[in-house]
């Protein structure tokens, strides 16, 4: 049973989740970065080079279990996670950045990830043949991750009407496939997760935070507008958890590797909705380089995300 959830089920679920990105997702959501070129610039950055730096640093710290310290650093590797729209929604980010980070994002893991993770088991688990993401497992991860977005890019392009219609079920089945991914993980490594559970939460914690806290301020630093900040914010702090439990358990095959994961996945959602009120909390009406909103309404230039937000709000 479990070997079946973990060599079929989870790559299937992970297809869902993806294919379901890929309904929200069209050619202009790539083209736009274009538009905000230091918006995606500054957190790709932080995403790519910044995170996994710092989750080092903290792997270090805590003095986790080699096979953990390479899934805490495969989870950084991870691209966002497909709660980040709605989290920016909830908190007035800008949402279509959000949509364009994460078409870029789900393309350069193809590379980063295999590579970052590659670079941790070199570093944690030298010597072992068994682990690691080569050629044959970098094609794996291409298939997890892009092919169910294109296939759904090409259905909302072929069938707009059906992507509109699928994107509430696809949502609703994302979620509970998350759970029972989770859980699935969980139950599968009660003994190591419980002799691990203090380390597992501090880390996955602090680093949630650290990501989230990284995403909106070093942004800010380079002057990019409060929304966008927001918005960068919950893309870097909110990992795709389910796909760093895929590609552990399926790909390199450690049902081990995934529990950081696993544990992030559960916490992420309270410390992100906390971090939103807090950066929510310190919003004062006329933000440097936004206008002061009038009435009820938000000024055109707010609202421009506003619409991508109605759509995409929570394919994330």
């Amino acid at each position: 049973m479990g070997s079946a959830l973990t060599t079929i089920g989870l790559p299937v679920a992970l297809g869902i989740i993806m294919f379901g990105l890929g309904l929200t997702l069209t050619p202009g959501d790539f083209a736009r970065v274009a538009r905000h070129p230091k918006a995606v610039v500054v957190a790709l950055a932080c995403q790519l080079l910044l995170l996994p730096a710092i989750c080092f640093g903290l792997v270090l710290l805590f003095q986790l279990p080699p096979v953990l310290a390479v899934g805490m650093l495969l989870l950084a590797a991870s691209p966002g996670g497909t709660t980040a729209n709605l989290y920016s929604h909830l908190f007035r980010g800008d949402v279509a950045l959000n949509i364009s980070l994460t078409a870029i994002n789900s393309v350069l893991a193809v590379v980063t990830l295999p590579l970052i993770t590659n670079l941790a088991i070199q570093v944690f688990l030298p010597g072992d043949e068994e682990l690691g993401l080569q050629l044959a497992k970098t094609v794996e991860v291409f298939a997890i991750v892009l092919l169910p977005v294109v296939l759904g890019m090409l259905v909302r392009w072929w069938r707009p009407g059906f992507a509109e219609r699928m994107d509430r079920p696809v949502r609703i089945a994302s979620v509970v496939i998350l759970v029972v991914v989770i859980a699935g993980a969980i139950v599968s490594n009660l003994d190591l997760l419980v002799a691990n559970a203090g380390r597992l939460a501090g880390i996955t914690v602090l680093f949630c935070v650290i990501s989230l806290a990284v995403g909106y301020l070093v942004p800010r630093l380079f002057r990019v507008d409060r929304r966008q900040s927001i918005a960068s914010s919950f893309e870097i702090g909110i990992h795709n958890a389910t796909l760093a439990i895929v590609i552990a358990q399926t790909v390199i095959g450690s049902v081990e590797m995934s529990l950081p994961a696993a544990v992030y996945g559960v916490l992420m959602f309270f410390v992100a909705l906390g971090f939103g009120f807090l950066i929510r909390g310190r919003r004062v009406a006329g933000n440097e380089g936004e206008p002061v909103p009038t009435g009820v309404g938000r000024p055109a230039t707010a609202g421009g995300g506003g619409t991508d937000a109605g759509a995409a709000s929570a394919d994330r």
